[in-house]
Protein backbone atom coordinates (compact mmCIF):
# COMPACT_ATOMS: atom_id res chain seq x y z
CA UNK A 1 0.00 0.00 0.00
CA UNK A 2 1.56 3.33 -0.97
CA UNK A 3 1.85 6.21 1.45
CA UNK A 4 -0.43 9.26 0.97
CA UNK A 5 0.61 11.31 -2.05
CA UNK A 6 0.69 14.78 -0.48
CA UNK A 7 3.87 16.57 0.60
CA UNK A 8 2.16 18.35 3.49
CA UNK A 9 -1.53 18.63 4.28
CA UNK A 10 -1.41 22.41 4.55
CA UNK A 11 -0.61 25.04 3.44
CA UNK A 12 -0.47 24.45 -0.28
CA UNK A 13 3.08 23.88 -1.51
CA UNK A 14 3.94 26.40 -4.24
CA UNK A 15 4.68 25.38 -7.80
CA UNK A 16 8.50 25.25 -8.10
CA UNK A 17 8.28 27.43 -11.22
CA UNK A 18 6.79 30.22 -9.10
CA UNK A 19 9.66 30.28 -6.60
CA UNK A 20 12.50 32.82 -6.52
CA UNK A 21 15.55 32.05 -8.65
CA UNK A 22 17.80 31.13 -5.71
CA UNK A 23 15.36 28.46 -4.57
CA UNK A 24 14.93 27.14 -8.13
CA UNK A 25 18.72 26.87 -8.30
CA UNK A 26 18.80 25.05 -4.94
CA UNK A 27 16.15 22.61 -6.17
CA UNK A 28 18.15 22.02 -9.37
CA UNK A 29 21.23 21.14 -7.31
CA UNK A 30 19.14 18.70 -5.27
CA UNK A 31 17.87 17.07 -8.46
CA UNK A 32 21.43 16.80 -9.77
CA UNK A 33 22.97 15.43 -6.57
CA UNK A 34 20.09 13.43 -5.09
CA UNK A 35 17.85 12.73 -8.07
CA UNK A 36 14.97 14.45 -6.27
CA UNK A 37 13.98 17.48 -4.25
CA UNK A 38 13.47 16.32 -0.66
CA UNK A 39 9.86 16.95 0.34
CA UNK A 40 10.99 18.85 3.44
CA UNK A 41 12.45 21.50 1.12
CA UNK A 42 9.26 21.69 -0.89
CA UNK A 43 7.36 22.05 2.39
CA UNK A 44 9.57 24.88 3.64
CA UNK A 45 9.21 26.69 0.31
CA UNK A 46 5.78 27.87 1.48
CA UNK A 47 7.75 30.66 3.22
CA UNK A 48 10.83 31.64 1.22
CA UNK A 49 12.60 33.37 4.11
CA UNK A 50 12.10 30.37 6.38
CA UNK A 51 13.28 28.13 3.53
CA UNK A 52 16.50 30.13 3.29
CA UNK A 53 17.04 30.07 7.05
CA UNK A 54 16.21 26.36 7.31
CA UNK A 55 18.50 25.30 4.47
CA UNK A 56 21.40 27.44 5.70
CA UNK A 57 21.09 25.99 9.19
CA UNK A 58 20.60 22.41 7.97
CA UNK A 59 23.59 22.60 5.62
CA UNK A 60 25.85 23.97 8.36
CA UNK A 61 24.59 21.50 10.97
CA UNK A 62 24.44 18.32 8.94
CA UNK A 63 26.85 18.72 6.02
CA UNK A 64 29.65 21.06 7.12
CA UNK A 65 32.73 19.09 8.09
CA UNK A 66 34.74 22.11 9.28
CA UNK A 67 32.52 23.30 12.11
CA UNK A 68 31.55 19.89 13.52
CA UNK A 69 33.82 17.02 14.55
CA UNK A 70 30.94 14.54 14.42
CA UNK A 71 30.92 12.54 11.21
CA UNK A 72 28.00 12.86 8.82
CA UNK A 73 27.03 9.31 9.77
CA UNK A 74 27.03 10.17 13.49
CA UNK A 75 24.81 13.17 12.83
CA UNK A 76 22.42 11.05 10.78
CA UNK A 77 22.40 8.39 13.50
CA UNK A 78 21.31 11.04 15.99
CA UNK A 79 18.63 12.26 13.56
CA UNK A 80 17.21 8.74 13.28
CA UNK A 81 17.24 8.00 17.01
CA UNK A 82 15.53 11.33 17.82
CA UNK A 83 12.99 10.61 15.10
CA UNK A 84 12.44 7.11 16.46
CA UNK A 85 11.75 8.54 19.92
CA UNK A 86 9.27 10.97 18.33
CA UNK A 87 7.87 8.43 15.83
CA UNK A 88 8.43 10.87 12.99
CA UNK A 89 7.55 9.02 9.80
CA UNK A 90 9.15 11.59 7.49
CA UNK A 91 12.52 11.68 9.24
CA UNK A 92 12.66 7.95 9.91
CA UNK A 93 12.30 7.22 6.21
CA UNK A 94 14.52 10.05 4.93
CA UNK A 95 17.29 9.84 7.53
CA UNK A 96 17.05 6.06 7.87
CA UNK A 97 17.96 6.00 4.19
CA UNK A 98 20.89 8.36 4.87
CA UNK A 99 22.20 6.01 7.58
CA UNK A 100 21.92 3.06 5.19
CA UNK A 101 23.84 4.99 2.54
CA UNK A 102 26.57 6.46 4.76
CA UNK A 103 27.17 3.26 6.72
CA UNK A 104 26.78 0.85 3.81
CA UNK A 105 24.75 -1.23 6.26
CA UNK A 106 21.00 -1.53 5.60
CA UNK A 107 20.55 -3.44 8.85
CA UNK A 108 22.03 -0.60 10.91
CA UNK A 109 19.58 1.81 9.32
CA UNK A 110 16.66 -0.44 10.19
CA UNK A 111 17.87 -1.10 13.74
CA UNK A 112 18.24 2.62 14.45
CA UNK A 113 14.78 3.30 13.04
CA UNK A 114 13.12 0.58 15.09
CA UNK A 115 15.21 0.25 18.27
CA UNK A 116 18.78 1.50 18.31
CA UNK A 117 19.49 -0.55 21.46
CA UNK A 118 19.58 -3.81 19.46
CA UNK A 119 22.49 -2.56 17.34
CA UNK A 120 25.97 -3.66 18.37
CA UNK A 121 27.48 -0.20 18.65
CA UNK A 122 30.85 0.92 19.95
CA UNK A 123 30.60 2.53 23.42
CA UNK A 124 31.06 6.03 21.97
CA UNK A 125 28.04 5.68 19.67
CA UNK A 126 25.95 3.96 22.33
CA UNK A 127 26.59 6.87 24.75
CA UNK A 128 25.87 9.44 22.01
CA UNK A 129 22.56 7.82 21.09
CA UNK A 130 21.55 7.22 24.70
CA UNK A 131 22.13 10.93 25.31
CA UNK A 132 20.10 11.95 22.24
CA UNK A 133 17.26 9.64 23.31
CA UNK A 134 17.18 10.99 26.86
CA UNK A 135 17.45 14.60 25.69
CA UNK A 136 14.45 13.93 23.44
CA UNK A 137 12.26 11.94 25.82
CA UNK A 138 13.12 13.53 29.21
CA UNK A 139 15.16 16.68 28.57
CA UNK A 140 14.52 17.98 32.09
CA UNK A 141 16.51 15.02 33.47
CA UNK A 142 19.75 15.87 31.63
CA UNK A 143 22.50 16.82 34.08
CA UNK A 144 26.22 16.83 34.70
CA UNK A 145 26.38 13.03 34.94
CA UNK A 146 24.97 12.74 31.42
CA UNK A 147 27.55 15.14 30.01
CA UNK A 148 30.31 13.34 31.96
CA UNK A 149 29.14 10.08 30.40
CA UNK A 150 29.88 11.58 27.01
CA UNK A 151 33.31 12.89 28.02
CA UNK A 152 34.13 9.47 29.51
CA UNK A 153 33.85 7.90 26.04
CA UNK A 154 35.96 10.58 24.39
CA UNK A 155 33.59 13.35 23.37
CA UNK A 156 34.91 16.90 23.78
CA UNK A 157 32.90 19.82 25.10
CA UNK A 158 32.40 20.96 21.49
CA UNK A 159 31.22 17.47 20.51
CA UNK A 160 28.64 17.59 23.32
CA UNK A 161 27.46 20.95 21.99
CA UNK A 162 27.11 19.40 18.51
CA UNK A 163 25.29 16.30 19.80
CA UNK A 164 22.88 18.60 21.61
CA UNK A 165 22.49 20.84 18.56
CA UNK A 166 21.64 17.96 16.22
CA UNK A 167 19.27 16.45 18.79
CA UNK A 168 17.47 19.76 19.31
CA UNK A 169 17.20 20.43 15.56
CA UNK A 170 15.56 17.10 14.85
CA UNK A 171 13.11 17.55 17.69
CA UNK A 172 12.10 20.76 15.88
CA UNK A 173 11.88 19.18 12.42
CA UNK A 174 9.97 16.18 13.80
CA UNK A 175 7.36 18.52 15.20
CA UNK A 176 7.08 20.38 11.90
CA UNK A 177 6.66 17.07 10.07
CA UNK A 178 4.00 15.86 12.53
CA UNK A 179 2.16 19.17 12.59
CA UNK A 180 1.95 19.41 8.79
CA UNK A 181 1.59 15.66 8.08
CA UNK A 182 4.75 15.77 5.96
CA UNK A 183 5.39 12.74 3.75
CA UNK A 184 8.85 11.58 2.69
CA UNK A 185 9.79 11.18 -0.94
CA UNK A 186 8.44 7.73 -1.93
CA UNK A 187 11.72 6.74 -3.58
CA UNK A 188 13.54 6.89 -0.21
CA UNK A 189 11.87 3.64 0.84
CA UNK A 190 13.82 1.56 -1.66
CA UNK A 191 17.20 3.31 -1.67
CA UNK A 192 20.39 1.74 -0.26
CA UNK A 193 18.85 -1.56 0.78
Amino acid sequence: MPQPDHIIKLPKVPDPDDLPDDIKKYFAICEEKLGMVPNVLSAFSVNVEKFRTFTAFYNQLMLDEESCALSKLEREMIAVVVSSANRCYYCLIAHGQAVRKLSGDPQLGEMLVTNYRVAELEPRHRAMLDHAWKLTKTPFEIGDDDRKGLTDVGFSDQDIFDITDVTAFFNYTNRMAHGLDMMPNPECHALDR
